[in-house]
């Protein structure tokens, strides 16, 4: 069959498989380079077919060019993924995410993330382009005679594609395999957050069989505050140049030794599901369903236990919430980019805090810092905005873009009022109590970090730096039986441990404890995490 201007289709195909090329490797590395090529391989017979009507050419075009977007639409996704996360479109962050998204929440996604949104979606506009001019160039019949090199190469591109599509693991990372799969998998992870009860009975049952207990007699009020993206090194408290923690400052030197300050604290997860996850289920394993959880073995030994929170999330509800006794949600707007300021909170923390029930554990789940940051504090007050101080030249030697700049003053802004609301936390805490010797204590941690252009020009979730993971840890309580030292303070702290801490305020006792995980504990033994970075050094200099 007789091929016309054969130089055009060579041209075409060699266009066509270098920028396929180039996407693949944005966002595959090793030997799924080679099966993502191979799984490609049918654009180019398709290509090299000859037709003659302009109807099967056009049809031919259409094909060839969806076929070669569907392969760089997986490469940029991946690329993108990659480049701000770390993490492939599988892995539990990006599942987790995504699954707990909104639209709403994606727009504001949308507006902060928009600048390296848009430079990849640069890269698939020109793909998309260059595709489009290829594929108007595949074979066509002519006068001229096919080459017999072009008979050859057609059956061996044949044979390598039968034998790409023949392995099963090959063809499940084809994109429409791979991202039919993934929209599964969300799918079904929503579905598994939407009713747990099954699994919050389990729980149950697990931490009644261990027979936990109270170590001491009477009566006893334990509050933990959890954050949201609060990254210690925007703290006062923790040495940072702008004044962002007064109130928290002025209780310490109020406190002194009896607020404990740890120092060194470390998140191990990046984002919120899996850093609440290993809180309340005692650091276990990823894969592993958690044995025990704090909560259920509170209420197992007698306490009851309210969960408050600012966020409007089912998969947090499902999975924590819904095992306390009160669930207070007061955020009505949904998805984690609701207005709702933190504040809010305080009367329902007093309301619990007033219940005469003798053991109570009370859990503040708070917004914090998480972005949008000028959603996380009342307008007009914003003191940083525009501020040429110490840190706005820092940021400004080290070469940050304004938009980061700018973030950073709203990120410091959302700091100095979610100090006011935990501040008073503790307040309520000390004051709370018929009888002033009751046992009180206080905790106060952040899910995760964040990073607002402390190692680069970007602000958000930080999985590959050390800012999503840096993290504030504070404790108090009004009968420490030693009060803590400075060597306490000192030591490294990770919050997939934090149950056990917490576990000491609540004096809980129970078969199958660690104690030495428990970072107040005199038998306390340091293990360092596994972080997807290097860390030099858990204890800062």
């Amino acid at each position: 069959m007789p091929l016309r201007n054969p130089s055009s289709f060579l041209k075409a195909n060699a266009i066509v498989g270098m920028a396929l090329l180039a996407l693949i490797v944005l966002g595959h590395d090793g030997k799924r380079i080679l099966q993502l090529a191979g799984l490609a391989l049918p654009l180019f017979a398709l290509l090299a077919w000859p037709v003659r009507r302009p109807r099967p050419h056009r049809f031919r075009m259409a094909a060839a060019w969806l076929w070669a977007m569907a392969f760089a639409v997986d490469g940029v996704a991946r690329a993108y993924l990659l480049d701000t996360y770390g993490s492939a479109p599988d892995s539990t962050l990006v599942l987790t995410s995504i699954a707990n998204t909104n639209a709403r929440e994606g727009a504001e996604y949308l507006t902060m993330h928009w600048r390296s949104m848009a430079v990849w979606s640069v890269v698939l506009l020109l793909a998309g382009c260059l595709f489009g001019y290829a594929v108007r160039h595949g074979a066509r019949e002519g006068t001229r005679p096919r080459p017999r090199s072009t008979a050859a190469a057609l059956c061996v591109v044949l044979t390598l594609s039968a034998v790409a599509y023949a392995g099963k693991s090959w063809r499940r990372l084809h994109p429409a395999v791979f991202w039919s799969q993934w929209g599964s998998a969300v799918v079904a992870l929503r579905a598994g957050w939407a009713d747990q009860e099954a699994e919050r009975a389990q729980l149950m049952r697990n931490a009644r069989r261990t027979q936990p207990a109270v170590a001491r007699p009477g009566p006893s009020t334990v509050v933990l505050v959890l954050t949201d993206s609060i990254n210690r090194d925007n703290l006062s408290l923790y040495g940072y140049g702008r004044d962002t923690t007064p109130r928290l400052s002025a209780q310490k030197s109020r406190l002194g030794d009896g607020m404990l300050v740890l120092r060194n604290a470390w998140s191990v997860d990046a984002s919120t599901l899996p850093a609440l996850r290993s809180i309340f289920g005692f650091g276990a394993p990823p894969q592993a369903e958690p044995e025990q959880h704090l909560l259920a073995l509170a209420r197992a030994a007698g306490y009851k236990v309210w969960w408050m929170s600012n966020h409007d999330d089912i998969g947090i509800e499902q999975q924590h919430a819904r095992l306390a006794d009160v669930v207070e949600l007061v955020n009505r707007t949904p998805g984690r980019a609701g207005a709702s300021l933190d504040g809010e909170l305080l009367d329902c923390i007093q309301e619990a805090l007033d219940d005469p029930t003798e053991r109570k554990l009370i859990v503040v789940h708070l917004m914090g810092a998480h972005p949008h940051y000028r959603l996380r504090f009342p307008p007009d007050a914003n003191p940083f905005d525009d501020a040429v101080d110490s840190v706005e030249t820092e940021l400004v030697r080290e070469g940050r873009a304004a938009w980061v700049r700018q973030y950073r003053h709203e990120y410091d802004a959302a700091l100095l009022y979610h100090d006011f609301v935990v501040s008073e936390t503790l307040q309520l805490t000390r004051r709370a109590g018929r009888n002033p010797s009751e046992h009180r204590a206080w905790m106060y941690l952040s899910d995760h970090g964040q990073e607002v252009g402390h190692v680069g020009d970007r602000a958000g979730h930080s999985p590959r730096t050390a800012s999503g993971y840096r993290i504030p840890a504070v404790l108090w309580r009004n009968d420490w039986k030693s009060v803590p030292g400075g060597a306490i303070a000192q030591r490294p702290f990770r919050s997939d441990w934090a149950g056990w801490t917490l576990a000491d305020l609540l004096d809980l006792r129970w078969q199958g404890m660690s104690p030495e995980r428990n970072v107040l504990g005199p038998d306390y033994r340091w293990t360092d995490p596994v972080l997807p970075f290097e860390v030099t050094s858990f204890i800062d200099r």
